[in-house]
Formats: structure tokens, sequence, C-alpha cells
């Protein structure tokens, strides 16, 4: 059964959260503080999604995340956030999350996102070692790697999905709304925020000038381009 994290203090949400991911043919374990999660992650090496909330009696949920990418990139990570909070959704993105909830939120909303980390965390199923070239940056599509100039880069699930429509669609513009889609899915409703900031990410992983881009380059008024 696949297992997923739900951290969050306040019991009578974790409960309600527990009981649909149980409904939903998920194993939940459950942490109410942010070293129990941690914990909870060693003594359970096989959860594959973690779900983080940001207000937490010892340390905050961005600090919970930062210190699970810190030795772990393949985990999918969604954050609870507040609905009035937008800065706590890009700060959670950018300590490493691939997604975020606010609150209130339906149990579907939740499921669907955790579905979602859960099929890409899965891969594309092939069965071949495919090879994408392009520039100083090698990408194994079987292995889930990137390597830039011989050097491995660390990407998330969603950053390696980001990287391989772009490799695979070399010098074509691609419209935020088409990389929603794509790396999302095409039933997913969000702000078109997740994508620039997933984007801002792997500007600082992959370019030698994060202030100059020359990898992924804006399109102004429309999206981004590849130009390896």
């Amino acid at each position: 059964m696949k297992k997923v994290l739900i951290l969050e203090d306040e019991e009578n949400i974790r409960s309600f959260v527990v009981i649909n991911l149980k409904r939903a043919g998920y194993q939940a374990i459950e942490a109410g503080t942010g070293q129990e999660a941690l914990d909870r992650l060693q003594e359970n090496p096989d959860i594959g999604v973690a779900i983080l909330d940001i207000m937490l009696p010892d340390m905050d949920g961005f600090e919970v995340c930062r210190r699970i990418r810190a030795v772990s990139n393949q985990l999918g990570i969604i954050m609870l956030t507040a609905r009035t909070q937008e800065m706590d959704k890009v700060t959670g993105l950018m300590t490493g999350a691939d997604d975020y909830v606010t609150k209130p939120f339906s149990p579907a909303e939740l499921t669907a996102r955790i579905d979602a980390l859960y099929r890409r965390i899965s891969g594309d199923g092939s069965s071949f070692n495919e090879l994408l070239t392009q520039g100083p940056f090698v990408m194994n599509t079987r292995n889930h790697t990137l390597e830039k100039a011989g050097n491995r880069i660390r990407l998330t699930q969603v950053e390696y999905a980001i990287m391989k429509l772009f490799m695979q669609n070399p010098g074509r513009a691609l419209s935020r709304e088409d990389i929603l889609s794509a790396v999302w899915g095409k039933d997913y409703d969000s702000e078109l925020k997740i994508v620039d900031v997933n984007i801002r990410r792997l500007r600082i992983k992959i370019e030698d000038d994060t202030a100059n881009p020359v990898y992924i380059t804006t399109v102004w008024g429309f999206g981004y381009k590849w130009g390896a």
C-alpha cells in the first residue's frame, strides 16, 4: 500500500486527512511536530508523498521541507498553506515543495494532488534507456537523472518533468499554461505562479548566471523557451 506522511499539529484536521487518505487507498503515517515527521520518514523510507503544514510547535513546515530536500529529491512534497498568505506558497515552492493546497481544502482536491505526485514518482514507464543530449546537458529518461558538463544536478520530480519537457521541445516557446498542463496534468486547477516559481528554482540549479539566463529564457507575455 502506498504511504503518505501527514504532518499537521491540529489533531482534528489531521484525523480528517487520515480518514480520507485511507478511503483513497493510502496508508497514512501521522506526525504532529516537525521532528516527529523527520523521524517517521527515517522509519518509513518507502513513504512516497509528504503533506506538510506550515505552522508547527517546534519548527515550521518550510524547515521540515528543507531538511527533507537535503537528503531526498524523490519524495513528493505538498505544503498546506493559508488562502490569504501568498508568500507562503512561494516560500514553500522555493524550499523544495512540489505543490501546495490552500486551506480549507476538499478531500477530493488533496487526493488528486497526491495521485498526481505518485504518478510522477512512478515515471513514464519507459523500458529503454533514452538519453537526451543538448549543449552541456545529458538527461537519462530511464534513471530520471540530469548532468551538466558531467556533473549530476539534483532535481525534484517536478523539476525533472519540466526539464524533460524543455529538452523534448528545444527552441519552442512554451506557454505557462502548456507547462502547467504537461507537468501537473490537464485537470490541474491552480495559479500559474507555480510554474514561475519552479522555473526560478530550476534556473538556480542549471544557469551559470541566474540574472542572465541563457538556457531557460523568458518569452515575455507568453512563457519560456529552452535554448541549450
